[in-house]
């Protein structure tokens, strides 16, 4: 286990992991987004479509 905490692979894994991370947070947009609100179902009922 600690040859695998001290390889490559897992530093470079460790790594990306690390800057997207930071990226995720430093990208942030400060507006909501256009498309969060909740969908407005339709007001039409099968008695109303007689």
């Amino acid at each position: 286990m600690k040859a695998f905490l001290k390889s490559d692979l897992f530093l470079r894994f460790l790594g990306g992991f690390a800057i997207g991370a930071v990226a995720m947070f430093a990208l942030q947009p400060s507006d909501p987004p256009m498309f969060g609100t909740t969908a407005v179902a339709a007001t039409q009922t099968h008695e109303a479509a007689r």
